[in-house]
């Protein structure tokens, strides 16, 4: 069994590294990353694999079993990402890959979120190939929103244009253990996985998570989209992030995100970081 992991030396791909370590011999895992002289500290074999530079993907992913793709940064465009994880999908095509794992979006089919729009050609794209797939399609991270609790604690108030809209964010970490489950266990052939928290919160919700934790009054206030891009802004978030941002929470009124699921606890056999606890963290730091 040899399993590829794509991203390597991002949070997202050394976390998924450390607990398959625990899960498979180590032998077993290959690290896929455009550096690979970061990638010296993960105990495994690193091979050099560029999403931009797609003949570094016919070496790396020489002889995946199972082939996590680890979907682009925010940061970039959607039609970037979206060009960068077919090149991906590509090669592994050309490979034969047994199975390839995609880090997607909820609801990717459906959503019309922005990020959908990186996500949802990646996943057609994968479909297209015949391979055996397992859609992983992440809720919001809770470290998204750490500049939301910093804001809380300095001003006293959380303010989006969410609308009451709900949301089932869990911690980076917890995606990463449930991409290690797939990738360490039989079967999730052809299954999109909708994982996040198995219940959804409002920011309403971390307004209150923020009281708790402080013992101070911490406000939740509805603001329309130029209010919250104008806070935004103000704080010193960058244009991309804050278009990111205010489209998350347009995202979040219309209900595509307020998808709770059990899929992560059945796969990870644990409860996820709530945001209260989430919340209680940032405090204590």
């Amino acid at each position: 069994m040899t399993i590829v992991v794509t991203g390597a030396t991002g949070q997202f791909g050394r976390l998924v590294i450390e607990d398959l370590r625990t899960r498979v011999p180590a032998d077993q895992i290959v690290a896929s990353t455009r550096n690979p002289a970061a990638a010296a500290d993960l105990g495994v074999e690193v091979r050099h694999g560029d999403y931009d530079r797609p003949e570094t993907l016919r070496t790396a992913f020489a002889g995946a079993d199972k082939l996590l793709i680890v979907s682009t940064p925010a940061g970039e465009s959607n039609e970037a990402r979206a060009k960068e994880h077919i090149h991906a999908v590509a090669a592994a095509a050309e490979l034969g890959v047994g199975q390839i794992v995609y880090t997607s979006i909820t609801a990717a089919d459906t959503a019309k979120i922005a990020l959908a729009r990186a996500h949802r050609p990646t996943e057609e794209a994968i479909e297209a190939t015949g391979i055996p797939y397992t859609f992983l399609r992440n809720n919001w991270y809770l470290e998204n929103d750490l500049g939301t609790v910093h804001g809380a604690l300095a001003n006293g108030t959380i303010a989006t244009s969410s609308r009451g809209g709900k949301f089932a964010p869990v911690a980076r970490a917890d995606y990463a253990r449930a991409a290690a489950a797939v990738l360490a266990t039989d079967g999730h052939q052809n299954v999109a996985y909708e994982l996040g928290a198995p219940v959804s919160y409002g920011y309403a919700d971390w307004a209150d998570a923020v009281s708790a934790e402080t013992g101070r009054e911490i406000t939740y206030t509805e603001v329309d989209d130029d209010a919250a891009t104008a806070g935004l802004s103000a704080a010193g978030v960058p244009a991309h992030l804050v278009e990111l941002i205010v489209d998350f929470y347009q995202s979040l009124a219309r209900g595509d995100m307020d998808v709770p699921s059990d899929d992560l606890v059945k796969l990870t056999g644990r409860q996820p970081v709530t945001p209260r606890e989430f919340v209680a963290g940032v405090v204590r730091s």
